[in-house]
């Protein structure tokens, strides 16, 4: 409010000097009055606030005025602080004058009043001073952390939801806004939200959109700050539905049961809402009324003889009638016969006579028909006298049934007063698929057993069906040489017919004892340790272990049930492999090979290396992609080349990245003949397409006589969660049969593809019609549904002696020499491994040094690790005799060498005694 203080009009002012120092020198309240107006202002300072350290501007603006000056706190403020503007207004023609100061962050802050810092003018003229208001100056801010931050509640549908938000301390006070997952609420479009209330958010009835982050924004014109996010979960309890109608009594005749059920989908439960309570299922008992078949009464007498020659008679089906669903009697009620015995002469036309005797002849040939076809059926039938013990057990899946052999030459086997022989029951347990592999035609149990529910099958002998190996092999540290096949060659080479009979023997060349380990022991020269027959092998470089020391070490793989269980979809792709021991350093890593059971493609695969802890645990060591400098992975497509620095157990795991990832499965068929004589088994295998899962098998079936029918074959089976069929084709029909619902067998995908501990395989039996059959022909098909399928073709001789000399299964003959210590064990020798090393471990402008050597042997990823070694072309080095144990295929790397053009000398200057080895056996023409 202005203040305007008059003086007497005839006194004389004078204004004071604020051009000194003294800002405490008073103005005068009152000035004599002068001709004129007080001063009126057009313009008062505002209240403001100072926003971190900048200044703020008040100003004034009055007319008529000699002067104005602010007081700030009751001071004057200096003259040369006051910045002025004079003008004259174009209608009073009266003298205007605007006045601005300064205030800074300094100033208020040094002020200590009893209130805020405040300022106002004083403006004169020739009446005397006018007062403007007081416009107070207050430094803004706002602090960090909110009084009271919104918590997450979890409310029902429908009910009511209160946050509470308290903003940070500031000035001028914080306006309140609130976020929704980041986005702004109003209130103002939805009147069920209230966000007026003292800062808090209330939401009156719960619906399910309200579900979310909610998150209280406070902001003025310092700054901005967020709340702690509150999560809000509206959740639904579930509801029961109304029940359905009672279902029919499921007894046909006597007592039974009835039932209805309803669901908890009125509503059904969501997020996290409860359950229904109580029972969703209901059972009552009923009795049913029996069904009662109708019968004939007795015939009527015949009636008087007619004028045709006939008399008839009748009868009724009441003795007694049909009731509850009962069968109407079968046959005429109605019989006419000649009264006459022929003596009754009437006129019969021709055309009548033809007909007759033609429906005669049609009705003759009708019921010689009926009677073949029901000779046939119950001669069929007679092979196989069955006595269902349950036919709820034929529904189909993983079921258990009893098959009990039925006494030779009983005609009653349907008769089910005959007493059940018992004395050679047998179990059988495996998958059902319900296919005659004999015509094809599929019998479900609604067609076939719902007739037979109380009688029992008996099958003329009992048979065996599993879906796991029950006794583990045993392996001797002296088997017969050789390794599975190595590269791309893998999987086995295509048979000759006049060499499949040397190939399929009885493997009575593979010994048995209970682990597969090797031991020897290495110094400073090296060497390598192999596990005959796995693929398994470790690689000790040249001076790996330091002079005038030596060690005994190990390579052993478990066969145990491994501690590392795959989580989820995960792989176990090959075996578990220890070597050691462990409290051996070495100064330069050492190669581990282990094979494995993936197609390799990184966009399907993530495949990781774990190794195992002291305390028993399995941790991750690395991701085969992964760039790192402590280990080094290169992933073959049958094996994967390891560089470590410390020993252990070690195992690699593949994660699934999509449906399309392949783990390649090797499918072996054995048979031998079972105890009785009549009877053929074969046994389908699918197993990892490693060495050592298919030397388990040939361990096993060799103490079980097993003799291997069929070149095995390679199945890709994908990851898309589809099952693995096995059936047995074309069986020859009048030499051979099978069991009935066997012929097909089905095995989950999960059994398949989790299955990391045991072969998986299948067993079939067949029976010989007659003891003279000894040849069986017929084809075993082994497909995922939706996927890859691999069919074998057995051609064999049951009876065929066998062989007693030693034929090997694998191809390659380390098996001989599964420790090699020193020059023996390289394929490269020492001293031309040392010129390589001198050549390339030196930089080179041009590139050509051991990173070119790298690339020219396939090696492209992760090379930071070889450049954190002493001699990085050493340990390429290593990583091809690792990747070439087998070939020791010089010549490549001498093109490779000849290539970078690094080196002018070639392997074939070597002389012959100074690389030939009794176990080499690789070509030298060319030489490195």
């Amino acid at each position: 409010m202005n203040q305007r203080v008059q003086q007497h009009e005839n006194c004389v002012f004078s204004f004071p000097s604020l051009s000194g120092n003294d800002n405490s020198e008073a103005l005068p309240e009152s000035i004599p009055s002068a001709p004129g107006t007080l001063p009126h202002f057009m313009e008062e300072p505002d209240d403001a606030y100072i926003i971190k350290s900048n200044p703020i501007v008040l100003r004034c603006k009055a007319m008529p005025a000699m002067q104005i000056f602010f007081k700030c706190n009751g001071e004057w403020v200096h003259q040369n602080e006051h910045v002025s503007e004079e003008s004259m207004d174009e209608t009073t023609g009266l003298k205007v004058r605007e006045v601005f100061i300064n205030v800074t962050r300094q100033q208020v802050e040094d002020f200590h009043g009893p209130e805020d810092y405040w300022c106002q003018c004083v403006a004169w003229s020739h009446l005397g001073t006018s007062k403007s208001r007081k416009a107070s100056v207050r430094i803004a801010y706002l602090r960090k952390n909110f009084e009271q931050d919104p918590q997450g509640k979890e409310v029902p549908i429908e009910g009511m939801i209160v946050l509470h938000c308290r903003p940070p301390e500031g000035v001028p006070a914080a306006e309140v806004e609130w976020l929704k997952n980041e986005e702004p609420i109003d209130s103002n479009l939805d009147e069920n939200i209230d966000t007026r209330a003292d800062h808090n958010l209330i939401i009156r009835q719960a619906r399910l959109s309200d579900s979310g982050n909610y998150t209280c924004m406070a902001a003025n014109i310092v700054a901005k700050r967020r709340s702690m996010s509150a999560t809000v979960v509206v959740y639904v309890n579930g509801g029961w539905s109304s029940w359905t109608e009672w279902s029919n009594c499921n007894a046909r005749c006597g007592r039974g049961w009835q039932k209805r059920s309803r669901t908890c989908t009125n509503p059904a439960p969501l997020n996290g809402g409860a359950f229904c309570e109580g029972m969703s299922v209901q059972k009552i008992t009923c009795t049913s009324l029996c069904p009662v078949d109708g019968n004939w009464e007795v015939w009527s007498e015949w009636s008087v003889c007619s004028p045709e020659c006939e008399h008839l008679r009748v009868r009724e089906c009441i003795a007694p009638p049909p009731r509850n669903g009962g069968k109407f009697c079968e046959g005429l009620s109605q019989e006419s016969e000649n009264c006459t015995e022929g003596l009754c002469i009437q006129d019969i036309e021709t055309a009548s006579d033809i007909a007759l005797y033609s429906g005669l002849g049609a009705a003759v040939i009708a019921v010689a028909v009926l009677v073949v076809g029901v000779t046939l059926y119950r001669r069929s039938q007679s092979e196989y006298g069955v006595d269902v013990i349950d036919s709820s057990a034929l529904t189909g899946g993983f079921q258990t049934f009893n098959f009990k052999t039925v006494r030779q030459g009983n005609s009653l086997l349907l008769n089910p007063s005959m007493q059940p022989d018992l004395t050679v029951s047998r179990t059988y347990s495996g998958p059902i698929c319900l296919q005659d592999p004999m015509d094809k035609e599929l019998m479900t149990e609604s067609s076939l057993f719902n007739p037979l529910s109380d009688i029992k099958v008996k099958v003329q002998s009992s048979f065996m069906v599993s879906l796991g190996v029950t006794e583990r092999a045993e392996y001797h540290s002296k088997a017969h040489s050789g390794t599975f096949p190595h590269g791309n060659s893998r999987a086995f080479g295509t048979i000759q017919a006049r060499n499949k009979a040397t190939y399929i023997q009885n493997l009575s060349s593979i010994s048995t004892r209970s682990e597969l380990k090797t031991t020897a022991i290495f110094g400073h020269l090296g060497g390598r340790l192999v596990v005959p027959n796995t693929g398994v092998s470790l690689l000790i470089p040249h001076g790996a272990i330091p002079e005038e020391s030596s060690w005994e070490i190990y390579l052993a793989i478990t066969q145990k049930e491994s501690s590392l269980q795959p989580e989820g979809s995960d792989v176990l792709l090959g075996p578990e492999v220890t070597c050691g021991p462990s409290e051996l350093s070495v100064s330069s890593p050492f190669a581990l090979t282990i094979p494995h059971c993936a197609e390799v493609n990184s966009e399907h695969w993530n495949i990781h290396l774990k190794k195992r802890t002291q305390q028993g645990k399995w941790e991750e060591v690395m991701s085969v992609e992964e760039e790192t400098t402590s280990c080094y992975c290169l992933l073959d497509p049958y094996a994967c080349h390891i560089l470590l620095n410390s020993f252990g157990t070690y195992a690699l795991i593949g994660e699934p990245i999509s449906d399309c990832a392949v783990r390649q499965l090797k499918v072996a068929v054995f048979g031998c003949l079972s105890c009785n004589s009549l009877d053929y088994n074969l046994r389908v295998y699918c197993m990892d397409n490693t060495p050592c899962a298919f030397q388990e098998v040939v361990l096993d079936e060799r103490l079980q006589g097993g003799q291997l029918l069929e070149e095995p074959k390679l199945l890709p089976f994908q990851g898309n969660t589809f099952s693995l069929q096995i059936s047995v084709l074309d069986i020859p029909p009048f030499l051979w049969r099978i069991k009935p619902f066997t012929a097909c067998q089905e095995v989950p995908f999960s059994r398949v593809w989790c299955n990391s501990q045991k072969p998986l395989h299948c067993a079939f039996s067949l029976e010989r019609y007659s003891p003279a059959t000894t040849q069986l022909s017929c084809k075993i098909c082994v497909r995922q549904v939706k996927g890859h399928e691999q069919i074998l073709q057995i051609q064999t001789s049951i009876l065929e002696v066998q062989s007693s000399e030693t034929i090997t299964f694998f191809t390659h003959d380390d098996g001989n020499f599964p420790a090699q210590m020193g020059p023996k064990a390289f394929k490269i020798p020492y001293s031309i491994r040392q010129r390589i090393c001198a050549t390339f471990d030196t930089p080179n402008a041009k590139g050509k040094d051991w990173q070119m050597l790298a690339q020219k042997n396939s090696i492209n990823r992760n090379l930071s690790y070889f450049a954190t070694q002493s001699s990085p072309s050493a340990v390429i080095l290593d990583l091809w005799e690792a990747r070439h144990q087998h070939d020791g295929d010089l010549d490549s790397l001498a093109c490779a060498l000849e290539e970078i053009g690094r080196t002018h000398s070639k392997i074939s200057d070597i002389t012959e005694t100074e690389i030939e080895e009794p176990d080499f056996s690789y070509s030298r023409q060319n030489g490195l």
